[in-house]
Order: structure tokens, then sequence, then C-alpha cells
């Protein structure tokens, strides 16, 4: 162990670097999710157990430590059930590593592991008829290329069924406008799936295309939407862009 280095942190590292990145690829969508989860465990070990981030070291990790800090999840932050589930996976994910790299304290890493996770209420799906989505799609106006570009992303987050960050990921190389036409959506995990289009959707896009100039070879890796700097639309812009038309 490095000298003023904690095994907490060797061990939280390497599990970024080495388990996550280089042996199972993980995408960054997961990483940061992931990292986001030991940022709020280093702070409720400081704040709530009382032992600073420097001092903390694995021998202050119990079952009862991290039932505590998933029920502080809940009651102190009011994380829903879905989202401690959440937080639950990433700290299951490095106690299963630490299982190889540290079986010494093997019983207590299972232990933890064998936490279950909450079940958290099946909520109500509502969706749009097809009228309200023509109505939706009629509030955007087309005067302009802002808006033919919204008109464009709204029209395929609809035909798609892409997850936002499914179409926030979108390149020009994703679509395959020939017959039979296609778009790849790579989902979480890295899944790629292709997803049909219709004929009036492939209309859509070519114009779109053809317009702001990415049916050129050199654009297939561009962000396919975009804002006015040329980055590419977060999924945060992307629900402003939905919440604006739909309000």
């Amino acid at each position: 162990m490095k000298t003023g280095v904690t095994d907490f942190a060797e061990y939280l590292e390497s599990f970024f670097t080495d388990y996550l990145g280089a042996e199972q690829g993980a995408s960054k969508h997961t990483v940061r999710s992931y990292r986001d989860t030991f940022i709020l465990l280093i702070d409720y070990m400081s704040d709530v157990q009382g032992i600073s981030v420097d001092k903390l070291s694995m021998k202050n990790f119990s079952r009862d430590v991290i039932l505590s800090f998933l029920n502080w999840l809940q009651d102190k932050r009011s994380n829903s059930v879905s989202t401690r589930n959440q937080r639950y996976a990433a700290i299951r994910s490095f106690f299963e590593f630490l299982e190889r790299k540290d079986p010494t304290r093997l019983a207590t890493w299972q232990s933890i592991r064998s936490i279950k996770s909450k079940k958290a209420p099946v909520p109500a799906i509502n969706h749009l008829t097809v009228d309200g989505i023509k109505c939706l799609l009629e509030q955007v106006p087309t005067k302009d290329r802002h808006s033919r570009r919204n008109l464009t992303l709204l029209s395929l987050l609809y035909e798609s069924g892409a997850r936002v960050q499914e179409l926030a990921d979108l390149t020009p190389s994703c679509l395959r406008l020939d017959k039979p036409a296609l778009v790849r959506l790579h989902g979480k995990g890295n899944k790629v799936r292709a997803v049909p289009l219709r004929e009036q959707q492939v209309d859509i896009l070519t114009a779109y295309l053809e317009e702001n100039r990415l049916n050129a070879p050199s654009q297939s890796e561009r962000p396919l939407f975009f804002n006015s700097s040329g980055a590419k639309l977060t999924c945060s812009g992307i629900t402003y862009i939905l919440k604006t038309y739909a309000a």
C-alpha cells in the first residue's frame, strides 16, 4: 500500500480504473452514476459516521453501515426507492470486486452483497394517444432551422421509442436512410438495437441532414442533434424542448 493512502482509496481507484474501465468496459453513464454513489457514501461516512475521507478504510464498512447509508438516502435525502436501489447496485458491484481483491474479509463483503433491494411501487404508465402526439408535433413551427431541428428530434423520438440519452448520443452514422431504413440506438450496457423507420420519417431526416450538411462522410460522427455551439444536445436540453411544446 502506498504511504499515506488508505486501503479504501486504493481499492476504489482500482475498481474504477481496472474493473469498471478495463475489465467491464462500463459506459461513461454507468461510471458517472457509480462515481456519484461513492461521493454520497463518502459524504455520509464523514457527516454521519464522523470519519473523514483521508481516514476512511475498509474496516469502517459493514452490512449495518451500508444499510444505514441506504436508509439515509431515503430518509434524509428523500431519494426514491428506485434511486436507493440504483445506489446499492453500485455498492454491491464494488464489494463483489473486493471478494477477489481482498478475500480476508470475504464474509463481510458477502454479507453486504446479500442486502435485498427494496421493491418499488410500479407506477402507472401514462402515454399520449396518436392524436396527442399529432397535437404535440403541430406545436412546432418550421419557419427556421432551429425549429426544424426540434421537429426532427421530437418526431424521431416518437418514431423510434428511443430513450432521451440514446437520442442525444446519435450521430449521422447511426442512420440508414436507404431501404430498409433504420436507426441504430446504443442503449444501456452498450447494447445496440435497430429500429425501422417509416418513409415519412426518412423524408424528415433526409431534409434535416441536407440542411445542416450532415450527409457528407466527413460529418458522420458529428452529433445528430446539436446546439448553437455545435455541441450535442444534453438530456436536459432535449427535455426542455419537449416540455416547451408540451406546455
